[in-house]
């Protein structure tokens, strides 16, 4: 692994790839980018303003977007070229989590995007007697524009460089706070290694180079798009930044970039199927049965797998009539897509790749920054329902107790991209760490096992989260998440939480997904009137009941759900009325929030 510090790829691509377009972002509907050099320059001079403004080196910075954009780009690098700690904040979270990680933190500045982050921002500051000022990256009624901070062009930068050159691959670069699923988040304190190790590591793994297009649209307050944004820097491609808002269809971001890679969670790719689905239910005659023939094709499809020439032919007409026409519509260029931060359901996996668009699965954490292991797009490294080989340079260790199946344990961590620990909280650091033989692990907190495909290559497979099992007033260990996995890969569930903690039996909270029920509820020749009023159907309620019948064989018996309850509103990350919703930012559940909130619910289905 190099010693590199993360603003020396920009550095780099400019020395030995310089783009034209390198970064890029839609002003007004119209897409603008900038070249390598333009982003060298807005960095050097930003650096120059910062320290002219007072900044000195161990300072901290918030950011916080709706959007990434070329100008959060330039604020990133700009800070760490003179030591300044970046401290992105995830553009969802509740004005008091602002006001927690603001004060934690000790921020002097902090750079907003659009959409009301500034009232947010704004209503923290009065709390927060480090902040001094806000500045935006649009145009603003009130807030100052963040180019008013740049030097002018031509400035000396004589003191940006002497920084530059004190800083080493291990320094202190940035707080990554966490989003917080037990409590108030953490700020995760990440090094220029951290990140330069998974940087490095994943050019290994990933089929891109320089010329290539990238789409990204994850918030770079998650590190896997920060790391993401590096990379693509290392790689010298040409990053298009957009939302999820404006992606599919054909006025969609993904028809006009082409990319050929980018970085998604696993629900996006739910609701793709889910729109393809649908749209393939609204087809009649020769046109539906072909869309669904080709769906049935897709079943039995597994990386590597050898078929019989029957079967092959089956597979090319697919292609050619229905599978083409999904690739088309992410661009038709795509070599590779990277899911990560939750599990994926293996039925999306197996559907995309058997369409012919490459997805692989990859694991870590904020507190590895982020890396453990991945899903390669070379032949026999990729495994159905696993998270790929682990990366080199990382070791695993299963951590096996009693309260786990045979062969699982938790998983423990030793890697470069370790964090240092937690800002301010090393109790909690504490806590992360399980000291075995003298050596320092990085306790995960998820549940897993190795297993091995037909060439021996090693796959690690999580089964849970630790803090996530629940134990049944019987004594016996249930978890959730394979459940939750086996319900979501219905057209019929948008979001399901499994409830039996220290309970007779395991039961459900179910939010059913509104375009699966409607068209169900059209086949059966139920008329629809609003989801509040159909959760209440006892047609709709039994369709779910018979669900979970055809689910619990598959799980042991004091697994199986045997009580539901249907809700009609989604779960969110944070409600239209500012207050905590059912969500992190990441859209992991917040259990415990989802517990309270319907606990009535909940008592109902064990009256």
């Amino acid at each position: 692994m190099s010693e590199k510090r993360l603003f020396d790829y920009l550095h780099d691509q400019l020395a030995t790839c310089p783009q034209e377009k390198a970064f890029g972002s839609k002003v007004n509907g119209e897409w603008h980018y900038i070249s390598t050099a333009q982003m060298v320059e807005w960095v050097n001079r930003l650096s120059a303003g910062l320290l002219n403004a007072g900044l000195k080196p161990g300072d901290k910075v918030a950011t916080v977007v709706n959007k990434t954009t070329p100008q959060w780009v330039a604020v990133d690098l700009a800070l760490m070229q003179i030591g300044v700690l970046n401290v992105p904040m995830y553009p969802t979270i509740s004005a008091r989590e602002y006001e927690y990680i603001l004060n934690e933190s000790e921020c002097v500045l902090c750079f907003v995007g659009d959409n009301g982050l500034y009232d947010k921002v704004a209503q923290a500051k009065l709390k927060t007697p480090s902040l001094r000022d806000i500045y935006c990256f649009q145009e603003h009624k009130i807030a100052p524009l963040w180019s008013t901070l740049m030097a002018p062009e031509g400035a000396d930068l004589t003191a940006v460089e002497n920084i530059k050159a004190t800083i080493k691959s291990g320094d202190l670069c940035t707080l990554i706070y966490t989003s917080g699923t037990t409590g108030n988040p953490k700020g995760v304190m990440l090094t220029h290694r951290n990140i330069g190790f998974n940087v490095e590591s994943i050019q290994r793994f990933v089929p891109i180079g320089p010329g290539d297009r990238v789409l990204s649209f994850l918030p770079v307050s998650h590190v896997l798009e920060r790391a993401a944004v590096y990379f693509y820097t290392l790689c010298g491609v040409s990053v298009s930044f957009t939302g999820t808002d404006n992606l599919g269809g054909e006025d969609g971001d993904l028809k006009a970039i082409r990319p050929h890679f980018f970085t998604c969670v696993p629900r996006l790719l739910e609701k793709v199927y889910d729109r393809i689905y649908n749209k393939g239910l609204e087809l009649s005659g020769i046109k539906r049965a072909l869309f669904f023939w080709a769906i049935d094709m897709t079943e039995n499809w597994d990386f590597d797998q050898k078929t019989d020439f029957i079967t092959g032919f089956k597979r090319k007409i697919a292609d050619k009539l229905i599978f083409s026409k999904w690739r088309e519509a992410l661009g038709g260029n795509v070599k590779g897509i990277i899911t990560g931060a939750s599990a994926c359901p293996v039925k999306i996996m197996r559907v995309f790749n058997a369409a012919g668009i490459p997805v692989r699965e990859a694991y870590g954490m904020t507190e590895v920054a982020p890396g453990i292991s991945i899903n390669r797009y070379e032949p026999g490294h990729s495994m159905l329902g696993t998270v790929g080989p682990i990366f080199e340079g990382v070791t695993v260790k299963i951590d096996t107790g009693a309260e786990y199946r045979q062969g699982e344990g938790e998983i423990l961590v030793l890697t470069p991209g370790a964090m240092l620990g937690y800002y301010k909280q090393p109790e909690k650091t504490d806590e992360m760490v399980r000291v075995i033989d003298g050596i320092r692990w990085i306790a995960t907190g998820d549940v897993g096992t190795f297993v091995k495909n037909s060439r021996g290559v090693e796959f690690l497979k999580i089964t849970d989260r630790k803090k996530e099992l629940l134990k049944s007033s019987g004594g016996k260990y249930i978890a959730p998440t394979p459940i939750e996995s086996a319900f979501k890969e219905h057209r019929l569930v948008e979001q399901i939480m499994i409830v039996g903690e220290n309970l007779k039996f395991v039961s459900a909270l179910i939010v059913p997904a509104e375009e699966g029920l409607r068209a169900w509820c059209q086949k059966h020749g139920i008329t629809w009137t609003n989801m509040k009023e159909m959760v209440k159907d006892k047609r709709v309620i039994e369709r779910y009941y018979q669900l979970a019948e055809r689910i619990n064989p598959y799980f042991s018996h004091y697994e199986q759900v045997r009580k539901i309850a249907l809700l009609p509103d989604q779960w969110e990350s944070v409600k239209s009325d500012g207050t905590e919703g059912e969500l992190t930012p990441t859209l992991k559940l917040k259990r415990r929030v989802i517990m309270q909130k319907f606990s009535k619910e909940i008592e109902e289905m064990y009256d």
